[in-house]
């Protein structure tokens, strides 16, 4: 019973450290064409990034993390408020903002930032565009996975609230969906399963994304095109994922370095493709997967390191209650 118990809050403080670690590693080369295995892939840091400094993938996870640490339901506009409100002061200072994002924080600040503004610029920026899928909502929605462990459903209802702050398109919202459930199972069962959140999805629905699993599964990460679009990041981490299982002889947790380097290696959105990549391999092989030299790297907004990640995982899965141990 006692090792169980700790290899489930392993894998519950792995969500958000192998959130960061991909973040982190992948910095350094984005919007960089895809690596060759001559190439080094290290977390070396690079542009405006430290080496291991996370970047507005981990950031904006972290005003989600904060938010529903001390018990807040992520599907109450009251928390979605503070969200977004966290959201738009990180962005003020912030290295890096996806433009959507960016758009619709600046947008919604105009009248007094809300949820609601948020929801309602986010409708008008597709409205103008035709378009709002890009991957800004599915990099930073892992830590809804931890509130949600006993209650799957409200959980794909909260992934759906927390996308449309900002990403009005059905494909980011049903990424979130499969993403965040496919984690929560990862941390119930230390299984993989990126499919078990299709049955959330209506029929018609339910067989487009199948089909873009079966792309994902059958295409390296490199393959992938425009891994700026939700659907293609998704591709492209779960690729990452299904082409590094490590043989029955190497140990386990190294597919989490293994797929977060061939993650890196896929180019242009690395940072991101990682970072989502990250937290679902985290959920799986736990915080202690991690390499160390990476966790002893770690750091960024809003003065955070490593340790502040495992912390603030594990409190969102207590509900905010106090730690027993």
């Amino acid at each position: 019973m006692v090792v169980a118990m700790a290899s489930l809050h392993d894998r519950i403080e792995g969500v958000l450290l192998g959130t960061a670690a991909g973040d982190a590693l992948g910095a350094p080369y984005e919007f960089g064409p895809p690596r060759g295995p001559e190439l080094e892939v290290a977390m070396k840091g690079g542009g405006p990034w430290a080496p291991g400094e996370w970047t507005d993938d981990t950031a904006m996870a972290i005003a989600i993390a904060e938010a529903i640490s001390k018990g807040g339901d992520a599907r109450d506009e009251a928390v979605q408020d503070t969200i977004v409100a966290r959201w738009l002061g990180w962005s003020r200072t912030a290295k890096d903002v996806g433009i959507q994002t960016q758009s619709v924080l600046s947008g919604a600040a105009r009248e007094g930032i809300s949820a609601e503004r948020a929801r309602a610029e986010a409708a008008k920026v597709h409205q103008r565009t035709g378009r709002s899928a890009g991957n800004g909502s599915l990099m930073r929605t892992a830590p809804l996975a931890l509130a949600y462990l006993d209650d799957e459903q409200a959980l794909v209802e909260a992934a759906r609230a927390i996308s449309e702050l900002t990403h009005f398109d059905s494909d980011a919202g049903d990424a979130c969906v499969l993403w965040t459930v496919a984690i929560r199972h990862a941390v119930l069962t230390a299984e993989l399963d990126v499919r078990v959140g299709l049955r959330h999805l209506d029929a018609e629905r339910r067989e487009l994304w199948s089909e873009r699993l079966d792309v994902a599964e059958a295409s390296r990460p490199a393959d992938i095109d425009r891994n700026g679009w939700t659907v293609a990041a998704l591709q492209a981490a779960s690729s990452a994922i299904v082409h590094t299982v490590p043989g029955p002889d190497a140990p386990r947790a190294d597919h989490l370095r293994l797929a977060l380097d061939a993650a890196v290696r896929a180019g242009n959105d690395t940072d991101t493709v990682a970072a989502i990549a990250g937290g679902l391999l985290g959920a799986v092989y736990g915080a202690s997967a991690v390499p160390l030299e990476w966790r002893g790297l770690l750091h960024g907004w809003p003065g955070m390191r490593a340790h502040d990640l495992v912390n603030l995982g594990s409190a969102i899965a207590r509900g905010g209650k106090p730690d027993s141990f």
